[in-house]
């Protein structure tokens, strides 16, 4: 698996290494705790990896107004 250089993740947790490392630490635990992948990743890989190719992808977003991040997968539908 091809690591991601930290330059671009970070517009994914708008510019904040704070922000993506919350990001990707709250979303290895819920992958750890049994929650699906959502990007096709061997099994071998760590949760934490699969948390960062997830963000890397746009499957996890942050938002700027709320204290948490959502999975793309269970966003509002906007009409």
């Amino acid at each position: 698996m091809e690591y991601k250089v930290l330059e671009d993740l970070l517009p994914k947790a708008n510019m904040s290494v704070y922000g993506l490392v919350r990001m990707a630490a709250k979303r290895a635990l819920e992958i750890s705790d049994g929650k699906k992948c959502l990007v096709d990743v061997p099994l071998s890989e760590k949760a934490t990896t699969k948390a960062l190719e997830e963000i890397y992808e746009g499957k996890v977003v942050s938002r700027e107004s709320e204290e948490h991040m959502y999975v793309e997968e269970e966003a509002p539908q906007e009409d």
